[in-house]
């Protein structure tokens, strides 16, 4: 049977999207394993957009260059919103957005999110981060939820969670590559409630002032995560359940493997290893079972 141009070039930007997701994402790359081939399509096709407009600008030479880059996003956003002719990769996000009905204030708040790294480099308190996490990750959860599909809208702020979780373990753990950037993600009010000075970040010193500073803001993005774990029972079909809940567990073992660290993130990088990764996904696997059955009763 032959295969149209347009039925090619939609497949073409399916693979497209898929190598950006399985190269630059690998923690949901695992996890998207669980999903439906179809899912998993529009889920690579979220990740491949919001990828791309965020290399875009990181590649970018200075600040004027980014901003024309973060024009040129908001222009690709345009097509995909509109039905004219359009590249592979943007074939494939406008069948996503389309299919799911993704609106587009959402990709709107993460460009403005990714347009705040251009300007701000320091956060004066946690509400001011909020609105970073919101933008960057909260966002993304939003879209998330329309890929896999959900029972009650009450799981949209539990979705927002997940995010602001996930945000603030990349943080945690990129405070010395934040650093080298130029960029301190953890509020100035809070440094400063435990008398932790940027010098000391800069000379990569852990003593107790810092171990009590990072066990405050891990402590912060584990309420996240539980706040996002009520959010899972909401979500349609058995497939994405498990996959939000291994997310969620790779990404929060991350905020494990950096107190196993002694709170050292200057000098490893905080990792979880295959092996729990495995252990970590048979545990989702047991409770979404568990799940489906408790369900089958009731």
């Amino acid at each position: 049977m032959a295969v149209s141009a347009a039925d090619a070039d939609l497949a073409l930007g399916e693979r497209v999207c898929r190598r950006i997701t399985r190269h630059h994402a690998r923690t949901f790359y695992f996890a998207s394993h669980c999903l439906p081939r179809e899912t998993r399509r529009h889920a690579y096709a979220i990740y491949g957009f919001c990828r791309w407009a965020d290399n875009a600008v990181d590649e970018a030479e200075g600040v004027e260059e980014a901003s024309r880059r973060l024009d040129q996003a908001r222009a690709t956003l345009d097509r995909a919103y509109g039905d004219g002719p359009a590249s592979p990769g943007v074939l494939a996000f406008r069948r996503t957005v389309k299919e799911r009905e993704i609106p587009r204030e959402l990709f709107d708040a993460l460009l403005d999110g990714m347009a705040m790294d251009l300007t701000i480099d320091r956060y004066p308190d946690f509400q001011a981060l909020d609105l970073y996490c919101y933008r960057v990750a909260g966002v993304v959860g939003l879209m998330m939820t329309r890929v896999f599909g959900y029972r009650d809208p009450s799981c949209f702020p539990r979705a927002l969670a997940l995010g602001r979780a996930m945000q603030l373990t990349n943080i945690l753990r990129d405070v010395r590559e934040d650093l080298d950037r130029g960029r301190v993600y953890l509020p100035q009010d809070e440094l400063a409630r435990f008398g932790v000075a940027e010098g000391q970040l800069a000379e990569g010193r852990v003593d107790d002032r810092f171990r009590d500073l990072m066990r405050f803001q891990i402590d912060r993005a584990r309420r996240a995560y539980a706040e996002s774990g009520r959010g899972v029972p909401l979500l349609i079909g058995a497939t994405s359940r498990l996959t939000v809940r291994v997310m969620g567990r790779l990404y929060g073992g991350i905020l494990d493997e950096i107190e196993r660290l002694d709170y050292d993130v200057f000098r490893s990088r905080a990792r979880v290893s295959t092996a729990r990764k495995l252990r970590l996904l048979a545990g989702c696997q047991l409770e979404t079972i568990g799940e489906g059955l408790r369900r089958s009763w009731t």
